[in-house]
């Protein structure tokens, strides 16, 4: 069964970094691009960042340039998400994603719907 699970959520303080993890069981990412995404309280699930299945492609979203850093480690079938300097409005629960391109490995989105398999979600919340 194709399962991706979040980690490395928490509480931190304003301008401090957490590093959260995507893991995958079941199946190997090497053949999907994974995507995060975030959901604040009251407000549409919106995309953070993404990766390429071949890692040579990523975009994020212009919210956390500069701040954000995605990666993967295909090794341990694992992307990652480092998040420095958060700010409050970075509060919320995320999530990963994953989309099979096995034909196209140097594409990734930041759209909810091209994705096939979402994990459960960890959370962030950063105070002022």
């Amino acid at each position: 069964q194709l399962q991706l699970v979040e980690s490395g959520g928490g509480l931190v303080q304003t301008g401090g970094s957490l590093r959260l993890s995507c893991a995958a069981s079941g199946f190997s990412l090497d053949y999907y691009s994974i995507g995060w995404f975030r959901q604040a309280p009251g407000k549409e699930r919106e995309g953070v960042s993404c990766i390429s299945s071949s890692g040579g492609s990523t975009n994020r979203a212009a919210s956390v340039k500069g701040r954000f850093t995605i990666s993967r480690d295909n090794a341990k079938n694992t992307v990652y998400l480092q998040m420095n300097s958060l700010k409050p409005d970075d509060t919320g629960i995320y999530f990963c994603a994953a989309k099979g391109t096995r034909l196209v490995q140097n594409l990734c989105d930041m759209r909810t719907w091209w994705y096939d398999y979402w994990g459960q979600g960890t959370q962030v919340t950063v105070s002022s």
